[in-house]
């Protein structure tokens, strides 16, 4: 149960995704990269494209059933500027418990921009609580065609050290389990895993 909250939140500051195609064989469909140049900073960048039109890749962000579709089990959205996103990964929680996660929104551009950033709970270590303000997930959304949406996602104020260095398998490990969800939920109209 953590270990799936930790995963949602996560979500919020990506790192990489790799999904696969329809045809069962790998594809990369996702391009990542970690920009540390500045010297006690690092962004991560997360590219993909999905073959849907972009307002069912905003409604997936941006409502309840959206979240409830390919992200967590339960969820309640107050979608406005400063409003909240609140989740619960476990089907017998209730929204508000000790288990949910509470993403707040920081602004957005309909259809094109999203910046989220989440309250960090007691499955997140202390160094990464510390550095809690500076958190953010910046998502943007770009129609390429009627049928093909690409999302650009930043995780912006990860700091350039060891300590977040060491958490990055586990981050793209859960990362890469919810954005394929997310992919197969939106081209496909089914989760690869429901929770």
């Amino acid at each position: 149960m953590k270990k799936r909250i930790f995963q949602l939140i996560i979500l919020c500051f990506p790192l990489i995704l790799i999904a696969q195609n329809t045809e069962g064989h790998k594809e990369k469909r996702v391009t990542s990269v970690i920009d540390s140049s500045q010297a006690n900073n690092m962004v991560l960048k997360q590219t993909f494209v999905v073959n849907v039109a972009l307002d069912s890749v905003w409604n997936a962000y941006t409502t309840k059933e959206g979240w409830e579709s390919w992200a967590t089990a339960k969820a309640e959205i107050d979608f406005k500027l400063n409003g909240l996103i609140k989740t619960n990964y476990n089907n017998d929680g209730e929204i508000g418990d000790d288990s949910t996660i509470y993403l707040h929104i920081i602004n957005y551009i309909p259809k094109t921009m999203l910046t989220l950033q989440a309250e960090l709970t007691k499955n997140f270590p202390e160094f990464m609580k510390a550095d809690e303000k500076d958190l953010y997930n910046m998502i943007l959304f770009e129609e390429i065609e009627p049928s093909k949406t690409k999302v650009t996602s930043y995780g912006i104020g990860y700091k350039n050290n060891k300590k977040y260095m060491s958490l990055m398998k586990f981050f793209i490990d859960g990362n890469e389990q919810s954005y394929l969800n997310l992919i197969s939920y939106l081209e496909s109209g089914k989760p690869s895993v429901k929770y």
